[in-house]
């Protein structure tokens, strides 16, 4: 029994230090530094990548200097277009300088440079060796000589976005986000007929007020806690629940409208409540797609803030695209208002339960 045992576990360190052999580290390093002159960075490269993409049958033969000098401007050519730089939202190029080798890492070294100011946005897409399933790199950036961010590229992520810790870094992540908190409200249907759902029934420019202030005060809290992951329930049960949030606004409405005075609508209305109530749901969806968009780590408040800004301005364009017409209508005819109102809480019902049965009976 002993010897069987023996023999498997003989066979499986075998099995598994075949790979380690044949690939002892599938890894390369990369290194941005920004700084007052500019950004200059390394590239390491292991010498059993290099050898498989340039077709060198001995890699450990790269690891003699006059081997690999000779191997350069293959090697640059090899690297160039699978590493992607843009600065500020323009694309860069590199210029690469010496190679070298690094025997005790049985790796080449590639300096560069980037001709250019100091970014406050840089942007990078790396896929250095894509035929190494697993290959990852190793992305260090340093601002003054201090490291700020690391991250690991694989073929499965192969973007990275920093924002530099300098004024103009925190004014780019003020544009990126506010920008990406605008176009999300603008282009969820669900978020959108939430906001309609609760503008329907009209009122003072005062209610209406703190109608929005309390949805944007619920989702805050929310977006906040899962876009840092505190809390984040999952999307299978986010989802449903976004959509009967919108069947219960527009089901409180028709009630409202069914048969109350505008006296009593006024003394009962509930909206806000319901806004900042079901806004701590909402927002739990904002956070799944700023969280697919990347917290920047080192400016996670800034982001954090203008992104909600952006979901703000968002949501004041839907209430001035909304309640302006409904404002005019209800100028012109008290019963018009009513029957529009009504039709409109009717839709948001139906196109509630449609989302409902959607995502719980056909995700």
């Amino acid at each position: 029994m002993r010897k069987a045992i023996g023999s498997a576990v003989a066979v499986l360190c075998l099995l598994t230090a075949a790979p380690a052999t044949a690939h002892p580290a599938p890894f390369s390093y990369l290194d941005f530094h920004l700084d007052a002159s500019g950004v200059s960075g390394t590239l390491v490269v292991h010498d059993l990548d290099a050898a498989h993409d340039l077709e060198v049958a001995a890699a450990d033969s790269l690891l003699d200097p006059a081997v690999a000098g000779r191997y350069r401007e293959a090697l640059v050519a090899l690297l160039t277009p699978r590493l992607r730089l843009v600065f500020d939202g323009q694309p860069v190029s590199v210029t690469w300088g010496n190679l070298d080798v690094v025997p005790d890492r049985q790796s080449l070294r590639l300096a560069f440079v980037v001709a250019g100011q100091r970014p406050a946005h840089l942007s990078l897409r790396a896929l250095t060796f894509p035929y190494d399933p697993i290959h990852q790199t190793f992305v260090n950036i340093y601002e003054d000589a201090a490291l700020k961010h690391q991250a690991i590229l694989d073929a499965t992520r192969q973007t990275l976005d920093y924002y530099s810790g300098t004024a103009q870094g925190r004014m780019s992540v003020v544009r990126t986000f506010v920008a990406s908190g605008i176009e999300h409200i603008l282009i969820g249907p669900d978020h959108i007929l939430f906001l309609v759902g609760l503008l329907l029934l009209g009122g003072s420019l005062r209610r209406l007020a703190l109608i929005v202030t309390a949805f944007t005060v619920g989702h805050s809290i929310t977006l906040s806690l899962a876009a840092l992951d505190i809390l984040s329930p999952s999307p299978q049960f986010i989802e449903p629940l976004i959509a009967l949030t919108i069947v219960v606004v527009g089901a409180d409405n028709i009630l409202v409208l069914s048969g109350s005075s505008d006296r009593a609508r006024d003394v009962t209305d509930i909206r806000a409540w319901l806004a900042a109530g079901f806004g701590l749901i909402h927002g739990f969806g904002f956070a799944y797609v700023l969280k697919e968009f990347g917290l920047p780590p080192a400016a996670l408040g800034w982001s954090l803030f203008a992104f909600n800004l952006g979901v703000e301005i968002g949501q004041l364009v839907i209430v001035g695209a909304v309640a302006a017409p409904l404002y005019l209508v209800r100028r012109q005819s008290a019963a018009a208002a009513h029957w529009v109102a009504l039709a409109g809480s009717a839709g948001v019902v139906v196109a509630g339960l449609y989302w409902f049965v959607e995502r719980v009976f056909l995700a």
